[in-house]
């Protein structure tokens, strides 16, 4: 078998509030050719494990602010694959199996002997890159796999159904609803029901792409057709010939994109931009749009025969302001499946923080309610309860309710808004206050 490879300059993380110990930690491991990095308590280690990337962290256990076996609790939940050695001076055998059973690698005393630290080190470190090797191989198998669409109210049942009915044909499908409802979702179960399944679903976001970029984009382009069309590009279309091209954010396209579009619909062909062969392709297409074509249509910005070509079956996603008999089960759903990805136990809610929950007002839909799902994984204790919601989500007073909606639309992403979490970790201890 083949030795695991470790970087070669990898990065380790001391923990400790002792200035002395840190020095004499890190001039033992620079030696080795270790990179070191340095907290100076548990809340600067939260902090700093989620700004950078560690190896491996050395954590003293008696702190202030935050002792190390609740750093470890948080560490296993911000950074499950990041191996830890306790270390301390004033611990038993007690200590040490309880440090274990909550998820450190190893336990070694002050002052550590040299050698028994260099070897756990590395130890830890093969350990941690088998489990990371294994990690990504399930992730790779499991992005294959679509999610199910969670509950049970009527309108997601009338969704299910009409998936059922039309998934085997290959009628155009809109689908139209607001942002964060899930009509990505919708589509791709679309394809999954399909007889095109064992063939690509191409998503194309067209309010991502320039007007100008659109059109090759859909139809690929020929080299030379344009100054920095440096060799030919195979379009989306192109790209889900036998599949599903999933048209999102329709109502944002241009209209002469719009026009093309509409032909190709109408003649199963396009034409690369800046070519002049024709070229046959067998898609089905399913549009979504958070915007009222209606209205667009009205007011000259989209066309009417596309609408209609689009808009053979129309599927309309609720808000999940429409249908909150689902938020138990959304909750449930997505606190096993965070819990999964960070490699920890679900963790358990109690019914009256689900009961609160459940009568907020959620503007940003479902994709809202799993990022604050996620904020109290890696904010609450064991268990959440009422006191996390308060403390977490519900804002305190109108001038902390306009910050709080201010959160939400400044962070377009889960990573950007975990990382505001960890810099601002003391605030949210205390309750929201954005600065």
């Amino acid at each position: 078998m083949m030795p695991v490879i470790y970087p070669l300059m990898a990065k380790i993380l001391i923990v400790d509030d002792e200035r002395s110990i840190r020095k004499t930690l890190r001039d033992i491991l620079e030696f080795e050719k270790y990179e070191i990095d340095e907290a100076v308590d548990g809340m600067d280690c939260l902090v700093k494990i989620k700004r950078n990337k560690y190896d491996l962290i050395l954590l003293d256990i008696k702190m202030p602010k935050m002792d190390g076996m609740e750093t470890l609790e948080r560490i296993n939940i911000l950074a499950p694959d990041v191996p830890v050695i306790m270390i301390s001076g004033h611990a038993n055998i007690d200590t040490a199996v309880d440090a274990v059973k909550k998820g450190a690698f190893d336990f070694i005393s002050k002052p550590p002997d040299l050698n028994r630290l260099l070897i756990t080190i590395r130890n830890a470190m093969d350990k941690s890159s088998l489990v990371t090797e294994t990690k990504m191989l399930k992730k790779k198998v499991a992005k294959n796999k679509v999610q199910k669409i969670i509950g049970e109210s009527t309108g997601i049942q009338q969704i299910k159904e009409t998936i059922d009915r039309v998934a085997s044909t290959d009628a155009r499908v809109l689908v139209m609803g607001p942002n964060g409802t899930g009509k990505e979702l919708v589509a791709r179960w679309l394809h999954e029901k399909s007889e095109r399944s064992s063939n690509p679903i191409i998503e194309v976001n067209c309010a991502a792409i320039p007007a100008e970029l659109i059109e090759s984009e859909l139809f690929g382009h020929e080299k030379g057709a344009f100054t920095s069309a440096m060799k030919q590009r195979i379009g989306k279309f192109e790209q889900a010939s036998g599949g599903t091209l999933f048209l999102d954010e329709i109502g944002d396209m241009s209209l002469s994109a719009q026009a093309k579009v509409l032909r190709a619909l109408q003649e199963s062909r396009i034409t690369r931009v800046g070519g002049d062969k024709e070229i046959k392709v067998d898609v089905r297409v399913v549009a979504a749009t958070n915007k009222d074509l209606r209205q667009e249509i009205k007011e000259g910005r989209f066309r009417e025969d596309l609408y209609h070509r689009l808009a053979v079956i129309i599927i309309q996603v609720p808000s999940l302001n429409e249908r909150r008999d689902d938020i138990p089960l959304l909750i449930k759903h997505f606190i096993e499946q965070i819990c999964g990805e960070y490699g920890v136990a679900p963790k358990k809610i109690t019914n009256e923080a689900t009961e609160m929950l459940q009568q907020l007002n959620w503007t940003g839909n479902i994709r809202e309610l799993r990022n604050v799902v996620e904020r109290l994984i890696i904010l609450s204790g064991k268990c959440i309860t009422e006191q996390e919601i308060r403390q977490y989500v519900l804002p305190a007073s109108a001038e902390q309710s306009h910050h709080l909606q201010a959160l939400f639309n400044k962070f377009g992403t889960l990573d950007d808004l975990q990382n505001y979490i960890a810099e601002e970790f003391e605030n949210y201890k205390a309750g929201i206050t954005v600065s």
